[in-house]
């Protein structure tokens, strides 16, 4: 595996491997990588004649310093997976790598970016979709690959690829869960057993509300208000927000059809969970 640290490295390495027979597939990450990232690398290795994984921690996209500074971190753990996964290129920049002296450009996502995420942390989005342009230039892939567990993440990098007319492919994948139905996050490691434990009421949620909607319930408001009662049933668990909105636009639906999604936002202590799922799915 080939360790790159510079946008300048990175470019090299695309621009010698050409284009005739060859397809590139990116894995962006922040690291601490787990079987959620383990999916997405072994769906780019089997689909494309190359794999690069990016591991980057965005400073941009954090709205509280401290959730930076304690964004867990195991290079050595993370190395070890890479190799055995057969990823061709670990592209590992550092920030001033990224964001050099007299950077002054951002991205906006405009609406889809300001709700739901983007109202609990203002800037977020526009972090994410700036960094993610800059990964994306720079490693060139044809196919690039992100968990649906940040939905609306997804939803605002598939925005702006389209908008910028850039000639990738998103390829958006399902939330990999452990056995109890959490889905899995690196913020996973940051919460104490009871609050582990506590964090089931979120795919229960997801449940009992998929769960309605194949009954015949067909409001909203009826299986937000469902979904509510679960999670009310957990005293650790303090509510953000449960919605259900339209996968590409993000908009909330009065009445969901099966790819509406259910997107459950949560806190555990201090770390905040979040969790979706489409309606045509069982969690």
């Amino acid at each position: 595996m080939l360790i790159l640290t510079s946008p300048e490295e990175m470019t090299q390495w695309r621009k010698n491997l050409g284009d005739t027979g060859i397809s590139v597939g990116f894995v962006p990450t922040m690291g601490f990588l787990h079987e959620g990232h383990a999916s997405l690398i072994r769906t780019s290795t089997r689909e494309n004649s190359h794999t690069v994984v990016s591991i980057f921690v965005n400073p941009t996209q954090f709205t509280n310093s401290e959730d930076f500074e304690k964004y867990p971190q195991d290079k050595d753990g993370d190395s070890s997976l890479l190799r055995a996964l057969n990823v061709d290129v670990l592209y590992s920049p550092s920030p001033s790598a990224v964001y050099p002296e007299g950077f002054n450009t951002s991205i906006s996502a405009g609406h889809i970016a300001t709700k739901f995420e983007g109202e609990s942390r203002p800037g977020h989005f526009d972090g994410v979709a700036t960094v993610v342009v800059k990964l994306l230039n720079t490693v060139n892939p044809n196919n690039a690959y992100f968990g649906k567990k940040d939905r609306q993440q997804l939803a605002v990098i598939q925005q702006v690829v389209r908008d910028l007319n850039l000639s990738i492919n998103i390829v958006g994948q399902d939330t990999v869960r452990d056995h109890d139905g959490v889905a899995l996050s690196s913020r996973n490691s940051r919460l104490t057993e009871k609050q582990r434990q506590a964090a089931v009421a979120l795919p229960q949620a997801l449940r009992a509300m998929i769960s309605a909607f194949h009954a015949g319930e067909t409001s909203s408001a009826q299986l937000i208000a469902l979904g509510l009662q679960v999670l009310a049933s957990e005293p650790l668990c303090n509510v953000d927000y449960v919605v259900i909105v339209d996968p590409i636009t993000m908009e909330e639906i009065e009445f969901p059809i099966t790819a509406s999604v259910i997107c459950i936002a949560a806190t555990f202590g201090t770390i905040r969970l979040i969790d979706n799922t489409e309606l045509s799915n069982l969690v």
